[in-house]
């Protein structure tokens, strides 16, 4: 059988198969069953920067609201609604989990400009965070706004929060730079430990019939996996930074796949909403029969072999495989 063990952010896990950001935060009761089925760590849902803005707008409230209170009115409170907290719960949970689960707990921000909110990193990791989940996403909407300035910003978010802590901390992406290596390379310099690519997003639809806009939940499914594989072997070898993939993994071969491109690790989210933790067990399963059968001993032997540096037809990762296989698509429907 395959040795599973991999190193993950500077965590020691015994398989690479991490629980991703999902609901399944949550549930403590999911967790621990998912790390009994192998899982090697999870990943909190994210805490996101308007949250954490908004804290902080409540504590400006509170002490204003004190400005102008008589000074003998010592029992005066404002109403506890004002005060309430962004973090507070987030970091009960994040303790909660750390005390209750034998696997390392990833801590999630979400943000997008750099700010105060950022200093909100190290509560996390006062609070036992094993590392940081940083996930970046801007949305350019300002035609003002190029490609390099929303770049810059995201980077320097990267370097506000990297400078907060002393746990590892991976950035997790989105698929739409337009030169991925590049930016990689910014935020390898900015001090990140790893990535994960990429994030999916659950985009709002129409509803015909009311004339709004609506969001669904739409799970993953193994198609998805391809645009994750491509980056992770065009990076493999490329960049210092630990790689995890994030979408579409919902089969053995699935994961056997993003480790063969470079990952180190591989997180699951559809499949264990689909199916519950059973899927990790099975997942790994797979995982481990088919790189047993390959011929593998450890993960280590078969990260990135089919990267494009390794793979025996690396030219297949290059633009013009997609003339090529659009010509043999034609062909074959011709000849059918």
């Amino acid at each position: 059988m395959t040795d599973l063990t991999t190193r993950w952010l500077g965590l020691d896990l015994h398989s690479p198969l991490v629980v991703g950001a999902s609901p399944l935060t949550d549930d403590l009761d999911a967790l621990k069953a998912c790390v009994d089925a192998g899982a090697g760590a999870v990943v909190m849902h994210s805490l996101f920067e308007e949250q954490l803005i908004a804290e902080q707008m409540a504590a400006h409230r509170f002490i204003d609201s004190r400005i102008n209170t008589d000074a003998e009115a010592r029992s005066f409170f404002p109403e506890s609604e004002v005060f309430a907290m962004g973090s507070s719960s987030y970091l009960k949970r994040l303790e909660q989990l750390q005390s209750s689960l034998d696997v390392p707990v990833i801590a999630s921000l979400n943000g997008i400009s750099p700010g105060g909110w950022t200093q909100h990193a190290r509560e996390l990791e006062d609070a036992g965070a094993s590392a940081i989940e940083l996930n970046l996403y801007d949305l350019a909407t300002d035609p003002s706004d190029t490609a390099t300035t929303l770049e810059q910003r995201q980077l320097e978010v990267v370097g506000s929060v990297v400078e907060q802590v002393s746990i590892p901390v991976s950035i997790k992406l989105s698929p739409f730079y337009s030169a991925l290596p590049a930016f990689v390379a910014g935020v390898e310099a900015a001090g990140a430990r790893g990535l994960v690519l990429f994030n999916r997003f659950y985009q709002p639809t129409m509803d015909l019939d009311e004339l709004e806009l609506s969001r669904e939940v739409v799970l993953s499914t193994s198609a998805e996996l391809p645009v994750r594989l491509h980056a992770m072997a065009m990076l493999f070898n490329r960049t210092t930074l630990e790689m995890a993939a994030s979408g579409g993994v919902h089969t053995g071969d699935d994961a056997a796949k993003a480790i063969l491109s470079g990952a180190t690790a591989v997180q699951v989210v559809s499949a264990l909403l689909a199916e519950g933790p059973s899927a990790l067990a099975r997942i790994t399963d797979e995982m481990n029969q088919r790189l047993t059968t390959m011929g593998y001993t450890s993960l280590i032997e078969a990260r990135g072999a089919l990267s494009l540096d390794n793979a025996p037809n690396a030219q297949t990762w290059e633009r013009l495989n997609y003339a090529r296989l659009l010509q043999g698509w034609q062909s074959s429907g011709r000849t059918s």
